[in-house]
């Protein structure tokens, strides 16, 4: 189970290669694919040509085509960065990843980005007043989400069971590790993976001083 990989092809091919050890054959992909990393074409052609059983689309994968809600203080670095993925993968990958869906399920579990209300609105990893709101009716069930690029799960409100398997490409809860998470006889099991980090590093650094934020979260795991 893949989520927010965010152009960052070397942590995708290390977790890759972790997967298929630990016997992995299909994937659950979880959106944003190329946008605010290192190589955006070439992270989306290989998320393209992956076996996946599910496969939806994030918010920065949906800003390809739509303008970004951001706040004015972070407008500047999004428009940069998502101009630069726009460039990098052509018409083609673009209409491929707006296109894709916004929700799945397997087996009984909700599969979406930020969680069932939004794309952009996500579970904290612990419990927050009102949280319930984000279910968006969903309950008595498990909810498979990302976005936040924080790794965790713990019960959620009315019934409901919270995952997050964290960030392959950019996690932002303090370890640079990529995150993921391996789904097996009914049970998910939280991984991290060491990889190349610097250079991912290195090859961000490459499009500018604009990059400096992006290169925090990879080589920090924090903002």
């Amino acid at each position: 189970m893949l989520y927010d990989i965010h152009g960052n092809l070397v942590a995708l091919e290390a977790v890759l290669e972790e997967a298929a050890g630990a016997g992995a054959t299909t994937y659950l992909l979880g959106g944003d694919y190329a946008t605010f990393g290192p190589w955006p074409r070439e992270t989306a052609e290989l998320v393209k040509g992956l076996p996946a059983v599910v496969r939806i689309r994030g918010n920065v994968d949906r800003w390809l085509c739509e303008d970004p809600e951001v706040p004015a203080a972070a407008r500047e670095l999004v428009t940069t960065a998502v101009s630069v993925a726009r460039d990098s993968l052509g018409p083609d990958l673009i209409t491929w990843l707006y296109e894709l869906p916004e929700r799945a399920e397997l087996d009984g579990i909700l599969v979406c980005h930020g969680s069932p209300l939004s794309d952009i609105e996500s579970f904290a990893p612990e419990p927050q007043p009102g949280e319930e709101r984000m279910l968006a009716g969903e309950a008595e069930r498990t909810i498979l989400f990302g976005h936040s690029h924080r790794q965790f799960q713990r019960p959620g409100p009315n019934g409901s069971f919270l995952v997050n398997p964290g960030s392959v490409g950019a996690p932002l809860d303090g370890d640079p590790r990529a995150a993921w998470a391996l789904y097996e006889n009914g049970e998910l099991r939280l991984r991290r993976t060491a990889y190349d980090v610097e250079r991912a590093a290195a090859q961000m650094r490459s499009y500018g001083d604009w990059t400096d934020p992006i290169l925090r979260r990879i080589e920090y795991g924090s903002d």
